[in-house]
């Protein structure tokens, strides 16, 4: 039995949502969200709150109850607050800036790295050293902060490159003469 699939997920205040056979779409003060359930789940709309549970007791409905439960929250969570990523930029040299709504990267190429972001996205560049990325949708802000990291992922001799802001990077020691 699935512990977090079991809870009804709660409809915060200033969200309005509304179930349509298998799809749950929520509209808040951020923008709109919508969630298509697999069919072996079933969904309903009571109390202000949504219910998800499996159609029958096999193993695969089992294994999507409580990832449907979670991903109807992440768009609750989204529409009402949004969800923010923040990277760190360690090295010498190693800096972003904002080119428009553009990201220009300077991470030690010969080139600059220009990362143009996906529409609902938004990035900002507080420091030089430091990305931070928002949007309504948990999996595109996750997506956008990878895509950002895989230029230059950090390193574990000097720890160089870009690193999520509570990423703990494990050190190596170098060559010993």
């Amino acid at each position: 039995m699935s512990r977090i699939g079991k809870k009804p997920v709660p409809v915060p205040a200033g969200v309005t949502a509304s179930v349509e056979g298998q799809k749950v779409t929520a509209k808040g003060p951020k923008g709109e969200l919508f969630f298509v359930a697999n069919d072996e789940i079933a969904l309903a709309l009571e109390d202000n709150a949504i219910s998800v549970t499996p159609v029958n007791e096999t193993k695969d409905a089992r294994s999507k109850w409580g990832m449907s439960r979670t991903m109807i929250e992440n768009i609750f969570k989204g529409v009402k607050d949004g969800f923010e990523r923040k990277l760190e930029i360690n090295g010498v040299g190693y800096r972003a800036a904002l080119q428009g709504k553009n990201l220009q990267l300077a991470l030690g190429f010969s080139h600059d790295v220009i990362y143009e972001p996906p529409q609902g996205i938004t990035i900002a560049v507080p420091k030089p050293t430091e990305i931070v990325v928002t949007g309504i949708s948990k999996q595109q802000v996750g997506q956008v902060a990878a895509e950002i990291r895989e230029f230059r992922g950090p390193e574990p001799y000097k720890g160089k490159g870009v690193k999520y802001a509570e990423e703990r990077i494990v050190r190596k020691e170098g060559k010993k003469k």
